[in-house]
Protein backbone atom coordinates (compact mmCIF):
# COMPACT_ATOMS: atom_id res chain seq x y z
CA UNK A 1 0.00 0.00 0.00
CA UNK A 2 1.54 3.33 -0.99
CA UNK A 3 1.47 6.40 1.26
CA UNK A 4 -1.26 8.19 -0.70
CA UNK A 5 -3.56 5.22 -0.21
CA UNK A 6 -2.60 5.01 3.46
CA UNK A 7 -3.32 8.71 3.90
CA UNK A 8 -6.70 8.43 2.18
CA UNK A 9 -7.64 5.47 4.39
CA UNK A 10 -6.96 7.74 7.38
CA UNK A 11 -4.26 5.48 8.80
CA UNK A 12 -0.60 6.25 9.50
CA UNK A 13 1.37 7.37 6.45
CA UNK A 14 4.61 9.15 5.55
CA UNK A 15 4.60 12.31 3.42
CA UNK A 16 6.86 11.04 0.62
CA UNK A 17 7.59 12.51 -2.81
CA UNK A 18 4.23 11.37 -4.24
CA UNK A 19 2.39 13.09 -1.42
CA UNK A 20 4.41 16.28 -1.89
CA UNK A 21 3.66 16.25 -5.61
CA UNK A 22 -0.06 16.49 -4.79
CA UNK A 23 0.61 19.34 -2.37
CA UNK A 24 2.57 21.24 -5.03
CA UNK A 25 -0.54 21.55 -7.20
CA UNK A 26 -2.38 23.14 -4.28
CA UNK A 27 0.46 25.56 -3.57
CA UNK A 28 0.47 26.77 -7.15
CA UNK A 29 -3.20 27.74 -6.83
CA UNK A 30 -2.64 29.30 -3.39
CA UNK A 31 0.22 31.36 -4.77
CA UNK A 32 -2.18 32.91 -7.30
CA UNK A 33 -4.99 33.29 -4.79
CA UNK A 34 -2.96 34.86 -2.00
CA UNK A 35 -1.17 37.40 -4.17
CA UNK A 36 -3.92 38.51 -6.51
CA UNK A 37 -5.69 41.86 -6.45
CA UNK A 38 -7.91 41.78 -3.34
CA UNK A 39 -10.59 43.76 -5.20
CA UNK A 40 -10.82 41.14 -7.97
CA UNK A 41 -13.75 39.32 -6.40
CA UNK A 42 -14.56 37.34 -9.54
CA UNK A 43 -10.95 36.23 -9.90
CA UNK A 44 -10.74 35.19 -6.26
CA UNK A 45 -13.96 33.18 -6.55
CA UNK A 46 -12.59 31.43 -9.66
CA UNK A 47 -9.38 30.44 -7.86
CA UNK A 48 -11.38 29.13 -4.90
CA UNK A 49 -13.53 27.02 -7.23
CA UNK A 50 -10.36 25.58 -8.78
CA UNK A 51 -8.86 24.93 -5.36
CA UNK A 52 -11.72 23.16 -3.56
CA UNK A 53 -12.83 19.63 -4.32
CA UNK A 54 -16.47 20.74 -4.57
CA UNK A 55 -18.09 24.12 -3.97
CA UNK A 56 -21.02 26.28 -5.05
CA UNK A 57 -20.67 30.02 -4.65
CA UNK A 58 -17.73 29.75 -2.24
CA UNK A 59 -15.59 32.77 -1.43
CA UNK A 60 -12.57 33.37 0.80
CA UNK A 61 -10.78 36.57 1.75
CA UNK A 62 -7.08 35.92 1.10
CA UNK A 63 -4.76 34.91 2.54
CA UNK A 64 -6.06 31.37 2.84
CA UNK A 65 -4.04 28.23 3.53
CA UNK A 66 -4.56 24.51 3.01
CA UNK A 67 -2.54 21.43 2.08
CA UNK A 68 -4.47 19.98 -0.86
CA UNK A 69 -7.65 21.93 -1.46
CA UNK A 70 -9.12 18.97 -3.33
CA UNK A 71 -10.01 17.38 0.03
CA UNK A 72 -12.20 20.36 0.97
CA UNK A 73 -15.88 19.99 0.06
CA UNK A 74 -18.18 22.91 0.86
CA UNK A 75 -21.87 23.48 0.17
CA UNK A 76 -23.63 26.60 -1.04
CA UNK A 77 -22.48 30.06 -0.01
CA UNK A 78 -19.39 29.11 1.98
CA UNK A 79 -17.38 32.08 3.25
CA UNK A 80 -13.98 32.15 4.99
CA UNK A 81 -12.60 35.44 6.22
CA UNK A 82 -8.96 36.55 6.32
CA UNK A 83 -6.17 34.17 7.30
CA UNK A 84 -8.19 30.97 7.60
CA UNK A 85 -6.40 27.63 7.54
CA UNK A 86 -7.83 24.22 6.64
CA UNK A 87 -5.26 21.43 6.96
CA UNK A 88 -7.07 18.96 4.73
CA UNK A 89 -4.94 15.81 4.95
CA UNK A 90 -8.28 13.99 5.38
CA UNK A 91 -11.61 15.16 3.94
CA UNK A 92 -13.20 18.31 5.34
CA UNK A 93 -16.92 18.35 4.52
CA UNK A 94 -18.77 21.59 5.23
CA UNK A 95 -22.49 22.17 4.62
CA UNK A 96 -24.46 25.05 3.11
CA UNK A 97 -24.31 28.66 4.34
CA UNK A 98 -21.30 28.24 6.60
CA UNK A 99 -19.01 31.04 7.69
CA UNK A 100 -15.50 31.03 9.14
CA UNK A 101 -14.30 34.22 10.85
CA UNK A 102 -10.71 35.53 10.62
CA UNK A 103 -7.96 33.19 11.78
CA UNK A 104 -10.35 30.25 12.21
CA UNK A 105 -8.77 26.87 11.51
CA UNK A 106 -9.74 23.28 10.83
CA UNK A 107 -7.03 20.68 11.40
CA UNK A 108 -7.38 17.08 10.23
CA UNK A 109 -3.67 16.28 10.60
CA UNK A 110 -2.02 14.73 13.61
CA UNK A 111 1.13 12.99 14.83
CA UNK A 112 1.73 10.17 17.33
CA UNK A 113 2.03 11.30 20.94
CA UNK A 114 5.08 9.18 21.81
CA UNK A 115 8.28 10.83 20.53
CA UNK A 116 9.75 7.55 19.30
CA UNK A 117 6.73 6.99 17.06
CA UNK A 118 6.54 10.63 16.06
CA UNK A 119 10.20 10.69 15.00
CA UNK A 120 9.61 7.92 12.45
CA UNK A 121 7.87 10.61 10.28
CA UNK A 122 4.55 8.77 10.40
CA UNK A 123 1.51 11.03 10.67
CA UNK A 124 -2.23 10.74 10.04
CA UNK A 125 -5.34 12.63 9.00
CA UNK A 126 -8.84 12.16 10.43
CA UNK A 127 -11.74 13.88 8.67
CA UNK A 128 -13.86 16.76 9.99
CA UNK A 129 -17.54 17.40 9.23
CA UNK A 130 -19.37 20.69 9.70
CA UNK A 131 -23.16 20.83 9.20
CA UNK A 132 -25.34 23.44 7.50
CA UNK A 133 -25.66 27.06 8.72
CA UNK A 134 -22.65 26.90 11.04
CA UNK A 135 -20.71 30.00 12.10
CA UNK A 136 -17.16 29.41 13.37
CA UNK A 137 -15.82 32.40 15.32
CA UNK A 138 -12.43 34.05 14.99
CA UNK A 139 -9.35 32.15 16.17
CA UNK A 140 -11.42 29.00 16.78
CA UNK A 141 -9.65 25.71 16.11
CA UNK A 142 -11.46 22.53 15.06
CA UNK A 143 -9.38 19.40 15.76
CA UNK A 144 -9.26 16.06 13.86
CA UNK A 145 -12.32 13.83 13.86
CA UNK A 146 -14.78 16.48 15.07
CA UNK A 147 -18.38 16.68 13.84
CA UNK A 148 -20.31 19.94 14.31
CA UNK A 149 -24.09 19.75 13.95
CA UNK A 150 -26.36 21.99 11.87
CA UNK A 151 -27.22 25.57 12.87
CA UNK A 152 -24.54 25.82 15.56
CA UNK A 153 -22.27 28.73 16.52
CA UNK A 154 -18.71 28.12 17.71
CA UNK A 155 -17.48 31.04 19.82
CA UNK A 156 -14.30 32.96 19.10
CA UNK A 157 -11.13 31.43 20.48
CA UNK A 158 -12.66 28.00 21.04
CA UNK A 159 -10.68 24.79 20.77
CA UNK A 160 -13.10 22.11 19.57
CA UNK A 161 -11.81 18.72 20.70
CA UNK A 162 -15.02 16.68 20.45
CA UNK A 163 -18.36 16.61 18.62
CA UNK A 164 -20.73 19.54 19.10
CA UNK A 165 -24.49 18.98 18.61
CA UNK A 166 -26.90 20.92 16.39
CA UNK A 167 -28.70 24.13 17.38
CA UNK A 168 -26.39 25.39 20.09
CA UNK A 169 -23.87 28.05 20.99
CA UNK A 170 -20.62 26.41 22.08
CA UNK A 171 -17.39 28.03 23.24
CA UNK A 172 -14.29 27.63 25.37
CA UNK A 173 -11.14 25.53 25.63
CA UNK A 174 -12.09 22.77 25.47
CA UNK A 175 -15.24 23.85 23.63
CA UNK A 176 -18.52 23.02 25.37
CA UNK A 177 -22.19 23.79 24.84
CA UNK A 178 -23.17 27.10 26.44
CA UNK A 179 -26.85 27.17 25.50
CA UNK A 180 -29.39 26.12 22.92
CA UNK A 181 -30.41 28.32 20.00
CA UNK A 182 -34.18 28.76 19.99
CA UNK A 183 -36.86 30.70 18.11
CA UNK A 184 -36.31 33.56 20.56
CA UNK A 185 -32.96 34.20 18.87
CA UNK A 186 -34.46 34.75 15.44
CA UNK A 187 -35.00 38.50 15.68
CA UNK A 188 -31.99 39.45 17.82
CA UNK A 189 -28.29 39.94 17.22
CA UNK A 190 -25.25 40.85 19.37
CA UNK A 191 -25.89 40.03 23.06
CA UNK A 192 -29.55 39.32 22.19
CA UNK A 193 -30.28 42.95 21.28
CA UNK A 194 -33.55 43.15 19.28
CA UNK A 195 -33.12 43.95 15.60
CA UNK A 196 -34.42 47.35 14.46
CA UNK A 197 -37.75 47.51 12.64
CA UNK A 198 -36.27 48.33 9.23
CA UNK A 199 -33.96 45.30 9.34
CA UNK A 200 -36.76 43.11 10.74
CA UNK A 201 -39.12 44.05 7.93
CA UNK A 202 -36.46 43.15 5.37
CA UNK A 203 -35.55 39.86 7.07
CA UNK A 204 -39.21 38.85 7.36
CA UNK A 205 -39.67 39.50 3.64
CA UNK A 206 -36.63 37.32 2.87
CA UNK A 207 -38.04 34.54 5.05
CA UNK A 208 -41.45 34.71 3.36
CA UNK A 209 -39.98 34.70 -0.15
CA UNK A 210 -37.60 31.82 0.60
CA UNK A 211 -40.24 29.67 2.26
CA UNK A 212 -38.26 29.98 5.51
CA UNK A 213 -36.29 26.72 5.01
CA UNK A 214 -34.60 26.75 8.44
CA UNK A 215 -35.98 23.94 10.58
CA UNK A 216 -36.60 24.90 14.17
CA UNK A 217 -35.20 22.91 17.08
CA UNK A 218 -37.34 20.61 19.15
CA UNK A 219 -38.37 21.80 22.58
CA UNK A 220 -35.65 21.19 25.17
CA UNK A 221 -35.99 17.97 27.13
CA UNK A 222 -36.96 18.47 30.76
Amino acid sequence: MDNIERRDRQILYIADDAVFDEMKKCREILQKLNFMDRSDFAGIAAQVKELFGTSEGAFVNPPFYCDYGSHIHVGKNFFANYNCTIIDVAPVVIGDNCQMAPNAAIYTAGHPVHPAARNTAYEYGIGVTVGNNVWIGGNAVILPGVHIGDNTVIGAGSVVTRDIPAWCVAAGNPCRVIRRITEADRETYFARVPADEEALEHMRRIWRESGDPVKYPAAPEK
